[in-house]
């Protein structure tokens, strides 16, 4: 099962075999992630699941915890634009950049470690999840950021000071591109880094991490540097603040992951592979070389033969050799 929104080959699944001759690879035209790609029934639908809840928690669990530090005392709300304090804004970006790449990095192999509807959604739109499993991982995603709320509202003393507001004048328009642009940047780092096989892939929780490290950087003083319905529902209903603007992250979110999607679309449709071969010998580029080093061994002895032939009057090797065997049924053709 998966969707149809965007079929294109992924370098996921480069290369199945190769044809009974020996001289054609196979191309599979799956596109899914190979941790991801096993059969959608109950138990591996479970896994995913279970592994999304937890690993969304521990996640957002350092990364509150993290900027409930930063924040106490609370800071008093303010209409007006105010100096930020750059050393709770690089604390708190450092908790949420560096919770990220850890728990990114222990869930890989079991769920991918997505930790976002963002992601998730992105992942079914490019071919790397079916749908029945998307949405189960996106409602453990939410539950995870609901159970790790409710974890440090509960053994951090003071208000719980996590909540995703706008700030530094911004206003709602400005803090929904915010929420786009930034969210847009770390789909496409993801999409690039985990769904797109290279030889670095074994490091993309590092890059994923860094990416929405420098994405809170610029997205904490304004918006509170969402990028995650996750991180954004569960300090809600735990705080039951529900300002006003709250649908910029959720449209917000799901409009950078839809950008960053088309995006990935464009480039795979116009091959971008090509644009700048050799940059990660992988096994795809080496097929591909291999099948352009056949095809010009084909046709170089192609030439050859038809050569031979012309220069031979076009006697096929079979006639002659029919008749120098005196097996008597070649046939003379001039």
């Amino acid at each position: 099962m998966r969707p149809s929104k965007f079929r294109f080959l992924s370098s996921t699944s480069a290369v199945s075999g190769a044809s009974s001759q020996g001289s054609q690879p196979i191309h599979s035209s799956s596109s899914k992630l190979p941790m991801l790609s096993l059969a959608d029934n109950t138990r591996n639908n479970a896994v995913a699941g279970l592994g999304e809840f937890v690993g969304t928690f521990l996640f957002l669990f350092f990364s509150f915890a993290g900027t409930q530090i930063a924040n106490t005392p609370a800071p008093v709300p303010s209409d007006t634009p105010s100096l930020p304090n750059s050393s709770n804004l690089l604390f708190i970006s450092l908790a949420f950049g560096a919770s990220l790449m850890a728990n990114v990095w222990a869930f890989y192999r079991i769920t991918g470690g997505l930790f976002n509807p963002s992601v998730t959604i992105a992942l079914f739109l490019v071919g790397g999840l079916p749908a029945l499993r998307s949405a189960v991982v996106i409602a453990a995603q939410l539950l995870g950021g609901l159970a790790a709320a409710g974890v440090v509202s509960a053994l951090f003393p003071g208000p719980m000071a996590v909540d995703t507001l706008l700030g530094g004048g911004a206003t709602v328009v400005q803090g929904l591109f915010i929420e786009v642009f930034l969210t847009a940047e770390l789909v496409f780092v993801i999409i690039m880094v985990a769904v797109e096989k290279h030889k670095s892939t074994f490091l993309a929780p590092v890059a994923i991490g860094v990416a929405f490290f420098l994405a809170e950087l610029t997205g904490v003083y304004y918006t509170g540097g969402s990028l995650n319905l996750a991180r954004s529902l569960g300090p809600a209903i735990v705080n039951r603040s529900f300002p006003g603007y709250f649908w910029i992250y959720v449209v917000g979110p799901g409009l950078g992951s839809l950008l960053a999607s088309g995006f990935y679309a464009l480039l795979r449709h116009l091959r971008y592979e090509g644009c700048n071969p050799g940059q990660d010998w992988n096994d795809l580029e080496k097929m591909e070389s291999q099948k352009r080093d056949f095809a010009l061994r084909s046709n170089a002895r192609d030439a050859a033969h038809h050569a031979n032939g012309a220069t031979n009057g076009s006697v096929p090797d079979g006639a002659t050799n029919g008749n120098a065997n005196g097996h008597g049924h070649g046939v003379l053709q001039v």
